[in-house]
């Protein structure tokens, strides 16, 4: 393990990572954001029966594990059958929902929050959930900020969309994450909790630490299978979380868990409420790059050994050419088979533009332009390492899903046994 002790410089970070044509593009393409959908008009979300299932759900691992299968085909699989035989459609495979534009934690390398920003109200909730409906989504990730700044509203969106055969997915840092939250949130339906982790001990700069959630994790792995939780890390690697990277990655081994991996990115078009571009200690710079490609060594190793990595082994190896601005486009599906939408209902294809004005709809009436998401995925996807959206995109392939469901088949369904490779 590296005993690297030399103090972290500070680092500017680039206002923007995109060449200037494409950024002046999805920055100055309109004056203001385009209209946004009827924030007020409209019913709300209906209230949440609490408990639904004071007792025990399941009385049988073989009753869980179907209930699992199920879900998963619900939420994954038909809908992407359905996506395959209505090509050229907008078909959202996953749709990210944010319900927050602010955070509780001010990590130095996030640019994905606004604490001035006003968060997403119900009626515009409920038009979402029943238009990704409408469209075969049966995935919805309820994205921020931090989502759990309001527990009661993230309650009622978990109950309808689980009503409508959504699996629900929420990251969070944990802080929020209280035990009466987890309880009311399981006994709704949430299906996975993506646990926003980058230390152990809280340091300068990455607030995201383990220590100061550690109960309300021991409860969420007592509980979990009562409510059919999937659970799994999301560590960002940064300059200065190195070592708590290799400890994080033991503990979802020892506690069964997945555990995904990011690696820091700056923002890739302006983010003009970002407070850290002219100081920021968690940004690589070239004296740290033998340090990551020694971690990412040991990842893989890890993932070799049967570790629950999210990552796929290649997608994990080329984070070693993304740090050092060489990586070749992937194949995004943005804006076709996945989707934001912002907190006033207003449309992106993915989270780096959350800050563009450029007018790809709102919900209900997209403007999502196949040519217009082309030549722009030409020069992003050249600085974007973006894990789900690279999923989707290999996966996007009839093949190798249907060897990754023989896969589990083999299995008996019992778990998921990797990644699609």
């Amino acid at each position: 393990m590296s005993t690297h002790t030399t103090e972290p410089k500070k680092e500017n970070a680039p206002a923007f990572r995109v060449d200037v044509n494409l950024r002046d593009m999805l920055k100055n393409s309109s004056p203001d954001r385009p209209p946004q959908s009827n924030e007020t008009e409209g019913e709300g979300l209906p209230e949440p029966v609490y408990p639904q299932y004071p007792e025990v759900r399941w009385k049988t691992d073989r009753r869980f594990h179907n209930f699992k299968v199920v879900r998963a085909w619900k939420g994954l699989g038909a809908p992407y059958f359905k996506s395959r035989l209505m090509p050229g459609q907008l078909r959202p495979l996953i749709a990210y929902l944010f319900s927050e534009w602010k955070c509780n934690l001010d990590c130095h390398y996030c640019w994905s929050y606004d604490n001035t920003v006003k968060g997403m109200t119900e009626p515009v909730a409920k038009q979402s959930i029943d238009w990704l409906h409408s469209l075969d989504n049966r995935f919805l990730a309820l994205m921020g900020g931090e989502p759990l700044l309001r527990p009661q509203f993230i309650h009622k969106i978990v109950y309808y969309a689980t009503k409508k055969d959504f699996i629900v997915y929420l990251p969070t840092n944990g802080r929020l994450m209280k035990p009466d939250v987890i309880d009311r949130l399981g006994d709704a339906g949430l299906g996975a909790i993506n646990l926003a982790v980058d230390t152990i001990e809280e340091k300068p700069g990455l607030a995201k630490a383990l220590a100061p959630i550690r109960s309300h994790f021991d409860y969420l792995m007592k509980v979990q299978r009562r409510y059919g939780i999937g659970v799994f890390l999301n560590v960002c690697i940064t300059r200065t979380n190195m070592d708590d990277v290799r400890q994080l990655t033991e503990l979802a081994h020892d506690n069964d868990i997945g555990i995904d991996f990011h690696i820091v990115e700056s923002p890739l078009i302006d983010a003009p409420h970002f407070k850290h571009h002219d100081v920021n200690s968690t940004f690589l710079t070239p004296a740290d790059y033998p340090r990551v490609e020694e971690l990412i060594d040991w990842l893989l190793e890890k993932h070799q050994q049967g570790y629950k990595i999210i990552n796929q082994k290649d997608r994990l190896a080329q984070m070693k050419q993304f740090m050092r601005g060489d990586i070749e486009p992937w194949g995004c599906r943005a804006g076709e088979n996945t989707l934001i939408i912002r907190v006033d209902g207003t449309l992106a294809p993915c989270f780096p533009m959350y800050s563009a004005t450029y007018d790809w709809g709102i919900v209900a009436n997209p403007k999502f332009d196949r040519q217009q998401l082309t030549t722009m995925k030409k020069e992003c996807e050249r600085h974007c390492f973006s894990t789900l959206n690279h999923i989707v995109s290999y996966v996007y392939n009839n093949g190798r899903v249907i060897k990754w469901i023989l896969k589990q088949a083999r299995n008996g369904f019992t778990t998921a046994t990797g990644t699609v490779e």
